[in-house]
Parts: structure tokens; C-alpha cells; sequence
């Protein structure tokens, strides 16, 4: 065995194992694997989006790559034009406003990161790793169902310009379930990364047609945005639960430190299965966002000053339908090498730069990541996130699992209940995601069919069946290379 990849599409995790079988390492595999869901998950994520990969080397070296999306502007006295809302229909009873267009477009990442990765820690060329992605792009793909139900939801917004239409609906009809869907352009992109590396689109020609582009209907992408654009390494925040050591994403994003906050009131509480006790501590993470907790974020040692409080302030949450359109991947190799990698495009833009291949994210448009409203992170700085790479590390300090989640606000609750249904319940990887969630906010117990309940006092919500609501939890696992695909968003499993 050489290793396993899960992810959120049989084509990802089967790009990432064809290089683990021709003798690639995990970061490899991973970076395989996040330039095929460009193509494969185009209405997730894409060259236009960010992310974060946490990377655990076999000579025990971890480091998180912080590529998310920064805040634009940079030498401009410009203000942003409006956002555009969007109605999107998750059924026909539950419709939310999302807001797009070119006012919500951050600074993109992806394209760096992986070429960082690749170049630091990778053993094979990036040429190597974009020849299979580009392949089929150019040659198309059958749209599975989660695909066909995000393109449907989403197609306010994908089919709000000229450009969207000619990619989601050509021909005037929206693609569905079991049509082919091609990316020439995307094609054109991957082989020219592979070729000359990222240098085209943040201080060449492709970066001043995006930012031309972007400037002219509204947004705030300069030419000095792109070209100061830089992969940041961070440390890991860590936690400690039942003897093993939690990496994860650390300040400013959130998702992270909320997690490892999490696991260590769990630690504290002492009550392995005890649903009570899962949901105090969601709870409790839910108070511990306070009203200073997005603007701190950003100061050195919050992390530190976070998980040494005894007592924090309440602040209600929200719960909404929030979709999440993101993606994960984890990864492992043979050798002990471990990827977990998260990468977002929000719900999309909407905003497709004519000859680029590029579909810009809206995470300037996102609520969630936005709370004090539009435009208000300092210009150059990282959008806080949610996304939380996550890898466990055994007592003898080997990765045990690697996994994430997408789901907006419930990418927390999702990857602490996996890790404790490994932990604690015993479960496999494959188990431990197929299990029923819940998710607390708010004063409500939102909860899948086959949780037992009994003894909550609190209000509670039922799914009537397994939902994407609920995260999209991919999980890498050393023991046996196996691992676990989530149902509720297409993910799939694949050793090498």
C-alpha cells in the first residue's frame, strides 16, 4: 500500500491515488487532487479561490499554508461598488439571500499554494501533477448528482453573466445530473501552471485581465493586490484529547482554535458518548465568540490568551442555511506523510475573466465571514475563515487521521463529532462519517435521523434524512490506509 486519499469526488480522490501509485508523497497526491476539483467541483472551489493545507512530513516537521483569500483595495483610494444579492432555493421551502458579483471578489490563492507545496515539500513536478486535470477539463465530465444540485441551487449566481451562461447553461439550458461539462479555458490554465508556474496570473498578463477585469464592473482587485499576494506559513494550533495531538488551523482563521477549544472542554468534562456533554460544549464554543473575537483574531497571541480563559462572554449564534460551498481533501502516504487541505470558493462570484479559465470567489459577500458587514478587513490582510485542516496525531507521533469538512459554521461540530466517534466510539474512519450529526446554535439541537436524544431538554430540530447541512467531512485513515468519504457530499475514498 501507498497510501489513501479521500475527497469530495470519486475523480479527486482517483487524481491523488494515481500519483500516490506512481510513487508521489501526500503533498503530491494532494495538490493532484486539488487542481482535478477545479474541474471536478467547479461551483466549490477553483484557481479563483483560497485555501489552507496543513502539512505533517515524515521527519515531523508541520507547518499550515495559509493561501486564503485576502482583502483587496491595495493602492486604491476606490470604494467598492454594491453587492448583488441572489435568492438561492435549497428546496422549495427554505430560500436564503446570498450576495455575489464583482464587489465580493477577494484576492485568490490557490494558485500559489499549490505551487508552493509542490516546490517545498512535493516530489514530483507540477507539470507532472496538472497533465490529468487539464486532460479533462478540455474532455469533460459527467455531472454527478451533489454537482448537479449545487449547479441548480447556485445558478442565480452562475448564471448572472454572459460568461456563466456560456459554461453552466450552453446552449441556453442549465446543466444537470448526468450532462458532460467542459472547461477549455480551465484546461488551458492548468497546463500553462504546470509549464511556467503561478507567476502568469498574479504579475502577468492573465493577473491584469483579472484585476482590469474586476475594476472596471465594481470590485477592488489591483494589479498590487496580485503581485503582493504571498503563501503564509503558520503554526499549528494545537489540543490534546485522550493522550493524542491535534493539529489544526490556527488564528486568524477560526474554525481552528474553536475546534481545539472544543476538545479540550470535552477533555475537561470527562464523559465519552454523552450526547449532554457534546452539546454543552458546542454551547459553550458558541458563547465563545465574542463580540471582539473576529477584530482579535488578528492580534499576536490571541490563540494563546483564547485557550488560557476561564471564564468567556456569551453571545448568542444564528443558525442558518448556510451551504458552505467548499471542499477537503486528506491525504497519507507510506512513508508518514500527512495533507489535510481545505480550499473554498464561497458560493461563487458569479465573475468569470473572459480568457483566464478563472472564476472568482465571493468571500467578500459571505456573512459568515463578514460579520461587521462588507469591506471592513483592513486591504491586504486575510479574510478570516472557518476551515479547519485538521490531522490527529497518534501517541507514537504518527498521523492516525487526517481530515476537514466543509458546511460553513458547522465544519467545527462536524470534524469534533468524527474525531470523537474514532477516539472514543472506536469507529473506523468510513463509520465514524456515516454516523448521525448533530449541531447546537442558537438554542436548537439540529439533528439526523438515529441520534438519540433522550435527556436534552433543549429544542430539537430533525433532518429527515442525512443532509449536507450537516458538513462534508472527508477523513484520511493510517490504519489499513482506509478512510471515509462523506455521503452528504458526493466524498469518496481511494487507496493506492
Amino acid at each position: 500500500m501507498k497510501g489513501v486519499i479521500a475527497a469530495g469526488h470519486p475523480l479527486t480522490a482517483e487524481a491523488g491515488a494515481r500519483v500516490l501509485r506512481e510513487g508521489g508523497n501526500a503533498v503530491d497526491a494532494a495538490v493532484a487532487a486539488v487542481l482535478m476539483s477545479w474541474v471536478a467541483e467547479p461551483s466549490l472551489t477553483g484557481p479563483g479561490a483560497g485555501g489552507f493545507m496543513l502539512v505533517h512530513t515524515p521527519a515531523a516537521e508541520d507547518v499550515l499554508l495559509d493561501f486564503f483569500v485576502a482583502a483587496p483595495g491595495l493602492g486604491s483610494d476606490e470604494e467598492a461598488g454594491e453587492l448583488k444579492a441572489f435568492d438561492v432555493a435549497f428546496t422549495d421551502e427554505v430560500t436564503q439571500t446570498f450576495h455575489a458579483g464583482p464587489a465580493s471578489c477577494g484576492v485568490y490563492g490557490t494558485l500559489k499554494g499549490v505551487a508552493d507545496a509542490v516546490e517545498r515539500f512535493g516530489s514530483m513536478s507540477l507539470a507532472d501533477l496538472t497533465e490529468f486535470p487539464a486532460q479533462l477539463a478540455r474532455q469533460g465530465l459527467e455531472i454527478l448528482p451533489i454537482q448537479g444540485y449545487l449547479i441548480k441551487i447556485l445558478s442565480p449566481i452562475l448564471l448572472s453573466t454572459a460568461e456563466g451562461c456560456s459554461t453552466f447553461a450552453p446552449g441556453g439550458q442549465l446543466l444537470r445530473t448526468g450532462d458532460i461539462i467542459r472547461f477549455a479555458e480551465l484546461g488551458d490554465l492548468l497546463e500553462r501552471l504546470g509549464r511556467e508556474g503561478p507567476g502568469f496570473a498574479y504579475e502577468g498578463d492573465v493577473a491584469a485581465a483579472v484585476s482590469d477585469w474586476v475594476l472596471q464592473r465594481g470590485g477592488l482587485i489591483t494589479s498590487e493586490d496580485l503581485a503582493n499576494y504571498k503563501v503564509i506559513d503558520r503554526t499549528p494550533a494545537h489540543a490534546s484529547y485522550h493522550g493524542r495531538d491535534i493539529l489544526t488551523n490556527p488564528p486568524p482563521s477560526s474554525g481552528g482554535i474553536l475546534i481545539a477549544y472544543s476538545l479540550d472542554l470535552l477533555e475537561r468534562v470527562g464523559r465519552p458518548g454523552d450526547l449532554r456533554a457534546l452539546v454543552e460544549v458546542m454551547d459553550e464554543t458558541n458563547k465563545a465568540r465574542t463580540g471582539d473575537f473576529t477584530t482579535a483574531l488578528h492580534t499576536e497571541g490571541y490563540l494563546e490568551r483564547f485557550m488560557a480563559k476561564d471564564a468567556l462572554e456569551s453571545v448568542a449564534g444564528q443558525v442558518e442555511s448556510r451551504l458552505g460551498s467548499t471542499t477537503h481533501i486528506s491525504a497519507m502516504d507510506a512513508d508518514g506523510g500527512c495533507v489535510s487541505v481545505t480550499c473554498s470558493n464561497g458560493s461563487s462570484s458569479g465573475v468569470i475573466v473572459p480568457g483566464t479559465g478563472i472564476h472568482l470567489n465571493n468571500m467578500l459577500g459571505e456573512e459568515d465571514l463578514n460579520p461587521l458587514g462588507p469591506h471592513r478587513h483592513a486591504r491586504g490582510a486575510r479574510v478570516p475563515s472557518m476551515m479547519a485542516p485538521t490531522v490527529v496525531l497518534h501517541e507514537d507521533g504518527r498521523p492516525e487521521i487526517a481530515l476537514g469538512s466543509a458546511g460553513s459554521n458547522r465544519i467545527r461540530s462536524a470534524i469534533l463529532q468524527v474525531i470523537v466517534n474514532v477516539l472514543d466510539g472506536g469507529l473506523d474512519a468510513q463509520a465514524a462519517v456515516d454516523a448521525p450529526r448533530v449541531h447546537f446554535e442558537d438554542g436548537t439541537v439540529y439533528a439526523e435521523p438515529g441520534v438519540d436524544t433522550a435527556g436534552l431538554t433543549d429544542t430539537v430540530a430533525w433532518f429527515r434524512e442525512r443532509n449536507l447541512f450537516f458538513g462534508g467531512c472527508h477523513v484520511a485513515e493510517r490504519r489499513g490506509f482506509t478512510g471515509g468519504g462523506d455521503p452528504r457530499r458526493g466524498g469518496a475514498v481511494v487507496a493506492a
